[in-house]
């Protein structure tokens, strides 16, 4: 009888299936290059970057699960990590889902990860991965903030908004991605909570389990805005001067 302990496994949820309109009109952001490379394939290898990283599931536009896997094929990923490829829903929510429904047995933790989020370091990765590891049900990336936030009364028609309150900064946290799960955890989450939520992690805190936090990084900040895009290229030269990534 052996004592050792079966592997923890590790897959990873990247949902792409979204059009990215801040980026302006165009291909989907997933689908926007960076370095001649599309972000999608960026992120893509962020995840298989880990070697705790034994499977990436890429949730497609609906129409568009085709051209993903043909963009997969054309690039060169690690050979020791799975890719598959599944159709996504009509939001972010719903293509979570539908990755989760193609995870195969034996996986214990599951990274979501934006594909909006393609530098993100691999130490990052390992971080969340170790903390799943070492027990926590839910866990984020995330970095202090450096600008005061105000709590305001939205407006809809351009005037002043009102402010309402000023948190204490010292207690904020800008959250990123991947954010990694216990898979049971986020399965019951998904099938529980119906609530649009804006981050699985929120969806984990609506069942009452705690949500743990880990130093995220200023690499993985999120490409929306096309200043976004200047501020990805101009890491990826330094990455090439640096590193020659």
């Amino acid at each position: 009888m052996s004592d050792q302990s079966p592997p923890f496994r590790t897959a990873a949820v990247i949902p792409a299936a979204g059009r990215g309109v801040r980026l302006g009109p165009g291909a989907p952001k997933a689908l926007r290059t960076l370095n001649g490379t599309p972000m999608l394939i960026h992120a893509v290898r962020a995840m298989a970057a880990s070697r705790a990283v034994s499977l990436v599931i890429v949730v497609a536009p609906p129409d568009g699960a085709a051209e993903v896997k043909s963009l997969l094929a054309d690039h060169a990923l690690p050979d020791r990590t799975d890719f598959l490829v599944v159709p996504g829903g009509d939001t972010r929510q719903e293509s979570v889902k539908l990755g989760l429904d193609a995870l195969p047995p034996g996986i214990d933790a599951v990274l979501v990860h934006d594909a909006a989020r393609p530098l993100v370091p691999v130490d990052t990765v390992d971080a969340v991965i170790e903390a799943v590891r070492d027990g926590a049900v839910a866990v984020v990336p995330a970095l202090p903030l450096a600008d005061t936030v105000k709590e305001v009364e939205p407006r809809t028609d351009g005037s002043p908004e009102p402010v309402l309150a000023t948190p204490e900064r010292a207690r904020l946290r800008a959250v990123q991605t991947p954010q990694g799960f216990d898979r049971e955890t986020l399965v019951r989450a998904h099938e529980t909570v119906t609530d649009n939520v804006t981050d699985d992690a929120s969806m984990v805190e609506q069942l009452g389990e705690p949500v743990v936090v880990v130093p995220g990084h200023e690499e993985a900040f999120k490409v929306t805005r096309p200043l976004d895009l200047v501020l990805a290229e101009a890491v990826l030269a330094r990455r090439r001067a640096n590193d020659g990534f």
